[in-house]
């Protein structure tokens, strides 16, 4: 029998992550334009496992989500109002030690349309306000340049990413945050789970399907924007905020076979290939090579500029971050097996593991198996920045919440993040989803709680807003202020 310390690097950067969109609110306060993230309409009684119903976007939609000013059937434009509540809420966080945040900047507020010259100085001041906030309770801040969001103005009239006009606006966009907050925050992200375009195209990249005759050739030219962009803010952040370390953004999907037979390990192997395919081009600076055949059999031709490549090449990310919520099952043929949902994606079940209140496989032991894989690929530090439980909270008579299934959670993923450091992986940090309650992305609901705090407030906009601090927030606070886990027996 062997006492393990879950003692982590003393540098280790313990946080919570949220995104604009989904926590701000004030759609149209300060001068913010309407984004895409303004158009996500929460659908009731929808099935929890169809999330493509929940992400389908149409011309019907948009156009009444544009005529519609109020925020009843759009919840995210509500958020939970940390736009006004952020003092509030960083108390809260300084209250758990967090040692980082997440947040990303929303692109609406500094450019409300996108394509102006001169941005929005109220969106500038509010972002100033809330970094000073984060340092004055000793938070370092981790900022998304790009969180699902993006203005409207550039679906309408340029067709989202597709255009390559897009770059040069959102590069616009990095230069004046990073002009603005240089020496405020060292740590930036530039597009948050960039492999997201290939399965939201919206979302992700501002593609109405219907406007194109080719989505598929749409959203890959998109994608090809979308990296020389992140490529373009790497050089700017290294030039403009000396000492800054900027990264890109994965959703970790791990997959593994359904069998030992080859055809279904060669599934899982292509699953597993694809997802690398957003941090090869983004780290090692180069399309790969397998990729050349799947844009073959699609008839997919990515228009490239000169010197495209070379931009590719010479500003390649410092680290990367990723998201991990669940792993996936591959079969050659899934026809009459059961079937799970997940995040953005679903899959084969696996029978050896459990599921949340939505349906998402819990697998600690594949965060480990996913921090040694990209490290051993990659041999550059990782940070996850979102790795979290959806979960319905019932709040006692004592008005406590005891949300232990949470507890268990982040427990055991952190068991893992552990034993993947002593595997040699550098890891950087980790910041849970969400930190607080907030809107889901997926489905616009907020009964899906993640947080370790708390707020009042149904998916129809019920509610004080009163922020409550859950048993985890207690536990979360032991855990940052003991650089790790708890001493324990195994054997």
């Amino acid at each position: 029998m062997a006492e393990i310390t879950r003692t982590f690097p003393k540098d280790f950067l313990w946080g919570g992550a949220i995104a604009a969109n989904q926590a701000e609110g004030a759609w149209n306060v300060d001068g913010k334009g309407i984004s895409t993230a303004d158009i996500a309409i929460f659908k009731k009684n929808v099935s929890k496992q169809d999330y493509k119903k929940h992400q389908a976007i149409t011309e019907e939609q948009i156009q009444q989500a544009l005529e519609d000013e109020s925020d009843r059937d759009y919840p995210k434009r509500r958020g939970i109002d940390f736009y006004h509540r952020y003092p509030e809420d960083m108390a809260l966080f300084g209250e758990m030690g967090l040692k980082t945040l997440r947040i990303s900047i929303a692109w609406t507020r500094i450019f409300p349309k996108g394509d102006e010259l001169a941005p929005n100085e109220a969106g500038l001041l509010y972002y100033d306000n809330v970094i000073d906030e984060m340092h004055k309770h000793g938070i370092e801040p981790l900022v998304t340049l790009s969180h699902y969001e993006m203005p409207m103005h550039l679906v309408n009239e340029y067709g989202g990413w597709t255009d390559r006009r897009v770059v040069d606006f959102f590069v616009r966009f990095c230069k004046v945050v990073f002009q603005r907050y240089s020496g405020k925050v060292k740590y930036w992200l530039t597009f948050n789970e960039i492999d997201s375009l290939v399965r939201h195209p919206f979302t992700s990249g501002g593609i109405v399907p219907d406007r194109f005759d080719n989505v598929e050739q749409a959203v890959y030219q998109a994608l090809h924007h979308q990296f020389i962009a992140s490529s373009l803010a790497v050089k700017y952040a290294h030039e403009l905020i000396p000492g800054s370390q900027i990264g890109c953004m994965l959703t970790r999907l791990l997959t593994y076979p359904h069998t030992c037979d080859p055809q279904d390990v060669l599934a899982a192997y292509r699953n597993n290939q694809f997802n690398y395919f957003f941090t090869d081009v983004q780290v090692r600076g180069a399309y790969p090579r397998y990729m050349d055949r799947f844009f073959r059999e699609r008839g997919i031709v990515i228009d490239k500029l000169e010197g495209d490549d070379e931009i590719l090449r010479t500003h390649p990310v410092d680290f990367i971050s990723f998201s991990y919520y669940m792993s996936l099952v591959a079969s050659a043929n899934s026809e009459g097996l059961e079937k799970v949902s997940g995040n953005t994606t679903g899959g084969v079940k696996n029978p050896y593991l459990q599921t949340n209140d939505w349906g998402w496989q819990i697998d600690p032991v594949g965060l480990r198996l996913s921090l040694c894989d990209l490290y051993n690929r990659y041999q550059v530090p990782l940070f996850i920045v979102e790795n979290g439980i959806g979960a319905y909270d019932q709040i006692e008579e004592d008005g406590s919440i005891q949300d232990d299934y949470r507890i268990a959670y982040f427990q055991s993923h952190i068991e893992q993040m552990h034993e993947a450091i002593l595997d040699g992986v550098e890891l950087m940090g980790y910041t849970s989803w969400g930190i607080i309650d907030l809107i889901s992305y997926s489905s616009s609901e907020m009964e899906k709680r993640y947080g370790f705090i708390y707020v009042d407030q149904d998916n129809e906009g019920n509610g004080t807003l009163e922020r409550k601090r859950k048993k985890s927030f207690y536990w979360y606070k032991d855990v940052i202020a003991n650089n790790g886990l708890v001493p324990h027996i195994t054997g």
